[in-house]
């Protein structure tokens, strides 16, 4: 007759002598039935001696027998002993390692006589004689005894209880060849918490254990990644810690400075529609920077750009894409407050990168009757007169259809044109003005 322990170091396999030692293998078994000994430390671990369990309060004062355990489960414990007379058998002895023994505790009246309740040792040595006679062997471990040699290295305190807790995880009765007793109530299923409450090392716990150089890097890095991103969250850069740049927006760089929008959105249109494109420029000079950021409608049409123009050869030079890492077009506390700006954009985010000095080309995709026209998406203000080119634009589409009347003639409609373009310049001149003014 045999059970399987399972512990937090390996398991062991125990043979009972339950011809020799009925009773004290019974109470054992049954014990182990209604998982009496689940989650139990191995609070007592004298090296080259033994290893002590079965004592759910781990302090070596608790534990019963299972009479006593099944009158408390139905109220009825004072009518019942918490232990039973040892059966200390002289024929087994703690000859071998793996020796498996009831521990005796002595009586309240502190006579020589005690009882057993649920403690159990394990020798963890050959020929422990001064146990002999003072504690009721009941079984052998027959499978395991390198476990037992993890068992007798762990680490203990100055009370020799294990600094990381070992426990007896589960229990597996391979074989019991006793009936139950009457009123026996096996619960549904095992306990889930250790009964002691340990504050130790948890027994599924590794403070020593270390992790590969490479994953530890990994960790460092994006440990180290998630606290920059908060900071910039804190001093107002990103909208938020976890924001990530769009995947529809193409960063180009090392354009020639010739290059301009229009000539960059019709090479790149052949791959789908474009949203906005826009050459970055110096503010002061309104020389370019050469470089640009292209917003495709779809990602998919972005990766085949990024694919398919690299190191492309434009107006003479050879361009470098990437997909844009900004995410300024996201910060939308910053953006909501821009018509109050003055005319160029204020702080970091300020366009792509967060470059303050940079101003959009005059490529309008916006409303052009806005008093302050901005790209709400990327947060960049357009330094250049937009009023003239907005009425130009309506009057050219105006003169276009006056022209194809019939009762208009050419002439006259020229004249009309050229005195409107004057008046325009003189608009946009008082304007330009008086927004530099302020």
């Amino acid at each position: 007759m045999s059970v399987l322990f399972e512990t937090s170091v390996g398991d062991l396999v125990i043979d009972l002598e339950t011809e020799v030692c009925p009773k004290t293998c019974q109470n054992f078994l049954k014990l182990c039935k209604v998982y009496y000994y689940n989650l139990n430390a191995f609070f007592n671990v004298s090296k080259d001696f033994l290893a002590q369990a079965g004592d759910p309060s781990a302090t070596g004062q608790g534990g019963e027998s299972i009479w006593s355990y099944m009158a408390s489960q139905s109220s009825n414990s004072s009518s019942v002993p918490r232990y039973f007379t040892p059966e200390i058998q002289p024929k087994l002895k703690h000859t071998t390692k793996g020796t498996v023994s009831m521990a005796v505790a002595p009586s309240v009246d502190g006579s020589t006589e005690g009882g057993c309740g649920s403690q159990f040792f394990v020798t963890l040595a050959d020929n422990i004689e001064y146990l002999d006679g003072k504690h009721a062997v009941f079984g052998h471990v027959v499978e395991g005894l390198d476990t037992l040699d993890k068992l007798n290295d762990v680490f203990v305190d100055q009370d020799y209880r294990p600094l990381k807790d070992v426990r007896i995880r589960h229990i597996v009765i391979l074989d019991d060849p006793f009936p139950d007793p009457p009123g026996l109530v096996v619960p549904s299923h095992p306990p889930v918490k250790p009964p002691d409450n340990s504050t130790r090392i948890a027994e599924d716990e590794d403070p020593l254990e270390t992790l590969p150089e490479d994953e530890e890097e990994r960790i460092r890095r994006e440990k180290a990644a998630a606290a920059s991103a908060l900071t910039l969250e804190m001093v107002g850069d990103l909208p938020f810690a976890n924001v990530r740049p769009p995947e529809n927006v193409l960063f180009v760089c090392k354009l020639n400075p010739a290059t301009r929008d229009e000539d960059l959105e019709l090479i790149f249109s052949r791959f789908g529609t474009i949203m906005s494109c826009q050459v970055i420029r110096d503010k002061k000079t309104g020389d370019s920077l050469q470089y640009a950021f292209i917003e495709f409608d779809k990602r998919e049409e972005a990766e085949q750009a990024y694919f398919k123009m690299q190191n492309v050869l434009i107006d003479d030079k050879r361009i470098w894409v990437d997909f844009s890492q900004s995410v300024a077009r996201l910060n939308n506390s910053w953006s909501n407050d821009i018509k109050k700006a003055p005319k160029y954009s204020r702080g970091a985010g300020s366009g792509f990168g967060g470059r303050d000095d940079l101003v959009k080309t005059s490529r309008y995709r916006k409303d052009e009757d806005e008093e302050l026209r901005y790209d709400s998406k990327y947060g960049m203000v357009f330094d250049v007169p937009h009023s003239g080119g907005s009425r130009r634009r309506s009057r050219e589409r105006e003169h276009k259809r006056r022209s194809s009347s019939p009762r208009r003639g050419p002439d006259r409609d020229r004249d009309r044109r050229d005195r409107d373009d004057e008046r325009d310049r003189r608009r946009d001149n008082d304007d330009y003005r008086r927004r530099h003014r302020s």
